[in-house]
């Protein structure tokens, strides 16, 4: 369905041609247009997208080139080479593939889990509907906090105000009304129409989708706010490709020349070169890193967070701070009205019933305030609601038009500062209107003050007669204070012993919330913090860049924070070398939300919240939190064990191979015998992701460290070389072994000492003190026998292997015990002597 100038056209031209109109669509219209979306917005089938995972497998430039010399010589009759090396890249594309197709299947079903939905009018009923079953001609009601899900012209609005950032770059929210615009203005100029992707941030709307699905201002170029972010893992793991890949291109390019030089066969070279290039490199990365993910993402959906996006579960692992609001997060959440008091703080009837008037009347969004206020029981018959002003987060005050009898009174309810800034009367103690003075406004203050030392969160109210059925913003002046709301969100009983684990996991904690200071380091006194360091958003905007970048770190309580002042202190604290997961559920918390490394919402949040977040809590609590980061670091800790295997033990035995050539008058490998070290080898890291971690790992935040892998591949690839060289010297020399007798003997301690480095390095105390994971430990046992196995088997001549002596088992085993305990020994020392 197409709508020609959308911004143009009259409303009830619209809905003509949408064939739609206030009650909404009827079922039947509905139901075919969803048909018609799913035709044109259908996506890749399960077995596109099954292949395109697979193909993906085989498009490493390396493996790509290995491939066309394998072809090349089976044109050339090396048949039984060209089937076996095919057949080993074959069934390692396949393992890779499984387990990447299995991890994508499992995140599916989590994201399938958290979904967005819309209040839409059909057949004149409302109903909450999945933003993906939206179609042109619905009737949509939006409040503050929803998703706008398709491209819509605006039938009626109050105070609408729409955050556009993500399609016009402005950050302060644009004024939507309803109206006609020219079809030429510019997006930022088009106040008629909302876009899908943006969000509603104060007010309320009753809008029709005109667009849906690919044919949105959004679908078209397929772009969204939280797609183009890269984690710092992500840009870790391509710093670590590159390194690797430099190396790999070096050292390859040099044994292909030196070998030609030596005159030895073309082809051989060719192929010898490739294989120890696809040897060295990590291929089953990004499988690993995959499973690694959707393991964790399955661990932790058991520990009540939902992974929305994968890789960001290492950010989480990476967490060193956690900013987070105290509502419903170490508090209840459960706001109770605790009295209604007057000027001075005697408890007042008439405050209650015009509070109650406020909170019931407002139809902005839901939020604790109102709801808890309107579970007071109070006769409200006879009044009337005449209009709205909804809340804000520049006014910070919500003000409703009350109609009662042959009276008209406007009631507004807010920040205490931004009631009284709007108030220029009191009440007196008889009851009698004057004026609000210096003195009476420093004597509210200084009760203020008082009730939030209580641990009391305090609003004000005001109200005034009014002359008019209708009333706009301007008209919130010269009313009458009339006394404060006092509300109260008991602290969670688990709090202090979940930010107490956090501690212990070095992860600092810091408050951020609007409300006023004194209220906020009661809050913090009572969670044990004896002197808490405050800053306030007065004091936070009189700052530099750099003064907030010092103070940030040392800053427990964040109070009286505007929502664009909380995107400035994540980025402070990131600026600070500190990866920081931000955790909110408000419109307020949106632009946070997306700042952070690892940005965090949760199940009951308003949509934008959730769409901005990287992971969703199914429930509200730092235990709850803790635990994901608990998860977060042990994929990030399994990651880096492929990593540490790869840059020390593999490394150092395909620098080896690639040495000897030079010094040999044969191959110490061939190429099919270096790939099947390499697939074997690489058989248990597919197990890694749900290997045990130990305690040590838990305690402290992952840290990409590329210096820290460079050192460590230098010192375990020398330390593997020394070892290569030595059962080298005994082969060649001591047994004056040469072709398959000497690769056998290179091959099976080629395989060996990959297998059991990877039992060494996976922990960094010592080995024996470690206990792996069934599926690793089981899997690498295989692989051992697999490897011992084939000198012996069957395959043994078409793989170019032969039977090993008794004496040269001996020699062998003994080469692998030394190996083993001087890299548990250097391993130790290593790590001891590198603490990040």
């Amino acid at each position: 369905m197409f709508v020609k100038n959308i911004r143009s056209l009259p409303i009830s031209t619209v809905f003509d041609l949408l064939d739609s109109n206030l009650h909404g669509l009827n079922e039947d219209i509905v139901r075919d247009r969803q048909k018609q979306n799913l035709k044109e917005n259908i996506g890749d089938s399960e077995l596109k997208k099954g292949l395109k995972i697979f193909i993906r497998q085989f498009t490493s430039p390396l493996v790509l080139l290995l491939v066309i010399a394998v072809l090349l010589s089976a044109i050339l009759g090396e048949i039984s080479d060209t089937l076996i090396i095919f057949s080993i890249l074959v069934v390692t594309g396949l393992l890779s593939f499984w387990q990447e197709l299995h991890a994508g299947k499992a995140v599916e079903k989590l994201r399938e889990m958290i979904e967005i939905k819309s209040l839409v009018v059909r057949d004149g009923k409302e109903e909450l509907v999945n933003t993906t079953k939206i179609v042109p001609g619905d009737i949509l009601r939006l409040k503050a906090g929803d998703i706008i899900a398709a491209d819509c012209r605006i039938i009626e609005s109050n105070e609408l105000h729409v955050n556009e950032s993500s399609l016009t770059g402005e950050s302060y929210p644009a004024e939507k009304m309803a109206g006609i615009t020219d079809e030429s203005a510019p997006l930022a100029k088009t106040f008629n129409c909302l876009w899908e992707g943006t969000n509603v941030v104060s007010g309320t709307a009753t809008v029709v989708a005109v667009y849906t699905g690919n044919d949105t201002l959004f679908g078209k170029i397929a772009a969204s706010l939280s797609d183009t972010h890269e984690t710092a893992f992500e840009k870790g793991i391509k710093q670590f490709g590159y390194f690797l890949l430099q190396i790999t291109a070096a050292l390859t390019l040099i044994i292909f020349a030196i070998n030609i030089y030596f005159h030895k066969p073309l082809l051989d070279s060719l192929l010898f070169s490739l294989a120890l290039a696809v040897g060295m490199a990590p291929e089953l990365l990004p499988a690993i890193m995959t499973v690694a993910m959707s393991s964790g993402a399955t661990r932790m959906m058991k520990k009540k967070v939902i992974v929305k996006k994968l890789s960001s579960i290492f950010n989480l692992g990476e967490v060193n701070v956690l900013c987070s609001d105290k509502t419903g997060t170490i508090t209840e959440g459960t706001v109770v009205a605790k009295d209604f008091v007057d000027v001075y703080g005697k408890p007042d009837d008439q405050v209650r019933l015009i509070a109650f008037l406020n909170a019931s009347m407002q139809k902005g969004f839901a939020n604790p305030v109102d709801q808890a206020i309107c579970a007071l029981d109070l006769d409200t018959c006879g009044f009337v609601k005449l209009g709205e002003i909804p809340y804000d987060f520049i006014r910070k005050r919500l003000s409703v038009l009350v109609g009662f009898e042959d009276k008209i009174t406007i009631i507004s309810k807010g920040a205490l500062a931004n009631i009284l800034e709007v108030c220029e009367f009191v009440k007196s103690e008889t009851g009698e209107l004057q004026p609000l003075d210096k003195q009476m406004r420093s004597h509210i203050n200084a009760r203020f003050e008082a009730f939030s030392k209580e641990g009391f969160r305090v609003l004000g109210i005001a109200s005034k007669l009014f002359s008019s059925g209708k009333m706009i913003r301007e008209d919130e002046k010269e009313m009458t204070f009339m006394g404060y709301l006092l509300l109260e969100d008991p602290l969670k009983e688990s709090s202090m012993a979940s930010i107490g684990r956090l501690r212990d996991m070095q992860v600092q904690f810091k408050i951020i919330t609007g409300d006023n200071r004194y209220a906020a380091a009661h809050i913090a006194q009572k969670l044990g913090v004896s002197q808490p360091q405050i800053l306030t958003g007065d004091e936070l905007n009189k700052m530099s860049p750099e003064a907030l970048l010092n103070r940030a770190l040392k800053t427990d309580v964040f109070s009286e924070i505007e929502p664009h002042q909380k995107v400035r202190i994540v980025k402070a604290l990131q600026t600070a070398k500190r990866v920081v997961a931000y955790m909110g559920d408000g419109i307020n918390d949106v632009a946070a939300i997306n700042a952070a490394d690892a940005g965090i919402s949760t199940s009951n949040a308003v949509d934008a919240a959730k769409q901005a977040a990287d992971f969703v809590l199914l429930e509200k609590d730092l235990s709850v939190l803790a635990d994901g980061i608990q998860e977060g670091r042990k994929s990030f800790a399994n990651s880096m064990k492929y990593i540490f295997i790869t840059t020390g033990a593999t490394f150092g035995n395909m620098f080896s191979v690639a040495a000897a050539s030079l010094f040999l008058p044969f191959l110490p490998m061939l190429p099919k015998q270096i790939l099947l070290t390499n697939f074997i080898t690489d058989l248990p890291a597919l197990a890694i992701a749900s290997d045990n971690v130990d305690q040590q790992q838990l305690a402290s935040p992952g840290r990409w460290n590329m210096k820290l892998i460079r050192n460590f591949m230098i010192v375990f690839g020398l330390h593997s070389s020394v070892f290569d060289f030595l059962t080298f010297y005994v082969l060649y020399f001591y047994f004056h072994l040469t072709g398959a007798a000497f690769r056998t003997g290179w091959f099976l301690e080629s395989v060996i000492t990959e297998l059991l480095i990877l039992l060494v390095i996976r922990t960094k105390v010592s080995f024996f003190r470690s206990k792996p994971g069934k599926l690793l430990l089981l899997i690498t046992v295989f692989a051992l026998i697999l490897a011992i196995y084939l000198p012996w088997s069957p395959f043994a001549l078409s793989l170019g292997l032969t039977g090993v002596p008794f004496a040269q088992v001996l020699v062998l085993l003994g080469i692998l015990t030394a190996y083993m305990i001087t890299a548990d020994w250097l391993k130790v020392w290593f790590f001891q002597f590198n603490k990040a």
